[in-house]
């Protein structure tokens, strides 16, 4: 069995950062790509952000220069980390993450992250 479980949300200014991170555990042989993604009140679920097993990176045009996405495939680590910065009020969501793994896709529960003053 795989969880994800995701941490690092919360209430920031405009303008403020927030990290936040998804670990997963349980019987993995193998993470291929990993990915953040948001779902805003009332609107379809985003992609964000990807990274590949080779560590390539893509980002949706919303976030690009502000957002950054990070993997740590160290043995018993095994997570993938999204360093907001500049945060707009556009950016309150609820942030997801996936993964890849040994032939399944799994998601987190998601966090909240709100941008307000």
């Amino acid at each position: 069995q795989v969880q994800l479980v995701e941490s690092g949300g919360g209430l920031v200014q405009p303008g403020g950062s927030l990290r936040l991170s998804c670990a997963a555990s349980g019987s993995i042989f193998s993470i291929n790509a990993m990915h953040w993604y948001r779902q805003a009140p009332g609107k379809q679920r985003e992609l964000v952000a990807s990274i590949t097993g080779g560590g390539s990176t893509s980002y949706a045009d919303s976030v690009k220069g502000r957002f950054t996405i990070s993997r740590d495939n160290a043995k018993n680590k095994n997570t993938v980390s999204l360093q907001m910065n500049s945060l707009k009020p556009e950016d309150t969501a609820v942030y997801y993450c996936k993964m890849w793994i040994s032939g399944h896709d799994y998601w987190g529960q998601g966090t909240q992250v709100t941008v307000s003053s």
